[in-house]
């Protein structure tokens, strides 16, 4: 009986956040209400303060949801004994877009989190936690491209903090693009290319 409860209980959640990715979607965060949550999962108010502190809570669940697995793929990139550091760098990024162009759920969640979101009020801890993520992720992309300099004999004149700024500014400014127009160029590709360009800019050779 208690394993059937937790299921049940897993399930609750699971249906919250379903709902939740989408009303978020439809109607922006600020204006989506919980009831209107709980209204379209088929559930009580009540349903979601069980689960979920506030709406805030809701949704950095929705975004753990999506980002987790994506840090465990980078993290299993990391351990490829088989890549060289230059190769786990590209890898990385490659596969960040890949899962962004691929994944339906991945791709809403994303453009929630940047075009369907303010971060005031209830949503400031939402905003703490999405600076966190991007700290962590850069911090990866920065030790790799200190190993891919040291690998490759490469001397990064600006310093690997503001190599690696720029490096995100290049990929995540056509993830942006391509969220708001989805039709205008394959994602995966621009991006690759970009960011080979902007390597080969810092001294990379391949």
């Amino acid at each position: 009986m208690a394993r059937r409860t937790k299921q049940d209980a897993d399930a609750t959640r699971s249906r919250l956040l379903d709902a939740a990715e989408l009303v978020f979607y439809e109607k922006g965060v600020s204006r989506a209400s919980l009831n209107d949550i709980a209204s379209a999962a088929g559930l009580t108010r009540g349903a979601i303060y069980w689960h979920f502190k506030d709406k805030g809570d809701l949704f950095n669940a929705m975004m753990e949801r999506v980002t987790s697995p994506l840090k465990e793929a980078t993290c299993e990139i990391s351990t490829m004994g088989c890549c060289t550091p230059l190769q786990r760098l590209r890898g990385r990024v490659d596969w960040v877009q890949r899962c962004i162009t691929h994944d339906e759920r991945m791709g809403r969640v994303f453009e929630i989190a940047l075009f369907r979101v303010e971060y005031v009020d209830e949503m400031t801890v939402a905003r703490d936690r999405h600076v966190q993520e991007c700290r962590a992720f850069q911090d990866q992309l920065e030790a790799d491209l200190c190993a891919a300099a040291a690998d490759e004999g490469v001397t990064l004149s600006q310093g690997p903090r503001v190599a690696v700024i720029g490096l995100r500014a290049v990929f995540e400014g056509l993830m942006h693009s391509w969220l708001l127009n989805r039709e205008e160029f394959d994602l995966q590709a621009a991006s690759g290319a970009a960011v080979d360009t902007y390597l080969r800019g810092l001294g990379f050779r391949f």
